[in-house]
This record gives C-alpha cells, structure tokens and sequence, in this order.
C-alpha cells in the first residue's frame, strides 16, 4: 500500500474509503497524537466512525450554513482542495469525549461496520439525498467526497495521507 495516495474519481474514492481507510488508520496506536488537534488516534477512529453513520441519514440534523453561502460550500466540497489544519467543528465539543471502545482494535471493527452500513444504505437507496449540517443536502456521490475529503484531513492530521 502506497503512503501517499492521490484519488482523482468519486469512483477512486469510494474504493479507498471501502478498502483502504481502515487499513491506514490501523498504523496507529491509540493514544498517537495527530500533527494539529485535541483528539488522539482512537478518538480520531470512533470520530469517523461517527461520520459514516451521520452520513447515511442516522442521525440528520437541520442545516446551520446560512442559505446564500451553500453554493460556495458545495463548490470547496466537490474540489480538490483540503480541509485546513485546525478547521473547526461547531458540532464538536471543546473538550474530547473519552473513547467508547476499550481499545484500538474494537474502534477499528466498528468504523469497518460502519463504512459497510454506509455503502449498504446507499446501495438500498440510490436517490436518497441526505442532510449534511454544513454542506446542505447531499447525494451518494457528494457523501463520499465529503467522507474522502473528511478522512483525508485526518490521514494528513497524523502524517499518513498527502
């Protein structure tokens, strides 16, 4: 496996989210500390695990990015451009929530059940469009370059993406 993977297609992405992600993230130990952030590797882990299953619908909210400035955000989420070190997340609390999972291992079985969820969802549902707190409503297609772009960031975050 390459470190330093370059995914051009939606296609690209959707097979590295299904068969590469987890792999990556297992180089990790639990408690290894991230380049930016509060979170450690497992915190890192349960958080994505946390994203697929926001982004297939399980746990939808309203969306809080005013109406005008939805196209822009669309726009930056369907580019090739990366989330920024440090960006911040109003819908995480200041202060990391301790882990669920008793270790490493366990964190990574449920982000692989989770993933599979996601593509499961998708798979039964090929119109459903999904409500993204920043980014508005979502299709399949705009779910995995969110979740890429998103597990990308964290990739980078500990020095194993681009």
């Amino acid at each position: 496996m390459e470190t330093n993977p370059v995914i051009k297609t939606i296609k690209e992405e959707e097979d590295f989210l299904r068969n590469d992600l987890v792999n990556y993230l297992s180089k990790l130990n639990s408690t290894d500390k991230g380049q930016w952030g509060v979170l450690n590797a497992q915190q890192i882990v349960e958080h994505m695990s946390d994203a697929f299953r926001n982004y297939h619908g399980m746990d939808s909210k309203k969306i809080l990015t005013p109406a005008e400035r939805l196209p822009a955000m669309k726009d930056f989420l369907m580019s090739e451009k990366p989330f920024k070190p440090n960006t911040k997340n109003i819908e995480m609390p200041e202060i990391p929530t301790p882990v669920k999972h008793p270790d490493m291992k366990s964190a990574l079985e449920e982000l692989k059940a989770e993933i599979n969820n996601f593509f499961e969802f998708f798979e039964k549902n090929k119109e459903r469009t999904i409500i993204n707190v920043f980014f508005g409503e979502l299709n399949f297609e705009e779910n995995i370059q969110i979740l890429h772009k998103h597990a990308m960031h964290h990739l980078r975050q500990f020095g194993l993406g681009d």
